[in-house]
């Protein structure tokens, strides 16, 4: 793993809170924990979202957060599998109750290369954004060398096509790996998120561009799952390709009631 970026105090001092959300990453959450307790962030904690995985996920996060003492890691225990959307909403808001300052979004299937964290909450202190996402489609981001071309056009038509519904002046739109403020956070109204799966990303970009709050995009290197598979199905797609529409038309009806 490359070195991440040095960060002088007190910006190293911040308290972050990285949210993960699992469903049968047993053996990919300590690699992604272990990564990130190795930052160089002393205020850094861990929220993992476990949605009752079949394989052990639950068990193995409840391990961690014994072994790395009180408050570093927080486990959320759900009951069922309803979505990416509302288990990022249980652990947003759950750090946000602890008192963290910034939220970090990112997957737990490590490909989100953890070492980009420092240079998200550095550009976010410099910046005063509300909002820094790690970006595939800015100049110097990358696809994993895994990703076929079915893949990578995929990826790439499905943020032209969300962004020509919305008109956000975002790259990468579905991007998951990402860090907030927490004032911005608070500012998007979590319960009332309708999104359950991945076109929670959408939405909350778009809320954040709709309430003026400030985006920056730093590139990343995406990088491919190494165990697990995908959960990405049918409905999942589904819904992604809708929510669009319903969000654009949301934000019409709103500017008429106003």
């Amino acid at each position: 793993m490359p070195t991440p970026v040095t960060l002088p105090d007190p910006w190293a001092q911040s308290d972050v809170a990285v949210v993960v959300p699992t469903y049968n990453e047993a053996e990919n959450l300590p690699v992604l924990v272990g990564e990130l307790m190795a930052l160089g962030l002393p205020r850094l904690r861990v929220v993992v979202v476990d949605d009752a995985s079949p394989d052990g996920t639950g068990d193995v996060a409840d391990k961690l957060a014994a072994d790395h003492g009180t408050g570093r890691i927080t486990v959320v225990h759900r009951t069922a599998k309803d979505g990416l959307g509302r288990a990022y909403v249980a652990g947003m808001t759950r750090a946000l109750e602890d008192g963290a300052d910034h939220v970090v979004q990112m997957d737990a299937d490590l490909s989100h290369p953890t070492f980009y964290l420092p240079q998200l909450l550095g550009t976010q202190l410099s910046t005063g954004a509300g909002l820094v996402i790690g970006s595939r489609y800015v100049a110097g981001g990358s696809l994993s060398e895994r990703w076929n071309l079915r893949r990578r056009m995929l990826s790439g038509w499905a943020n032209a096509y969300v962004r020509a519904i919305l008109a956000m002046p975002v790259h990468d739109v579905t991007a998951g790996f990402k860090i907030w403020r927490a004032d911005a956070l608070r500012a998007l109204d979590l319960p009332s998120i309708r999104s359950t799966g991945y076109s929670f990303q959408v939405e909350m970009h778009f809320r954040a561009y709709r309430r003026g709050q400030k985006i920056v995009e730093i590139p990343i290197h995406f990088e491919d799952r190494q165990e697990g598979v995908s959960k990405m199905d049918l409905a999942v797609q589904l819904e992604s390709a809708l929510r669009p529409f319903r969000l654009r038309a949301d934000e019409r009806s709103d500017r008429r009631n106003r």
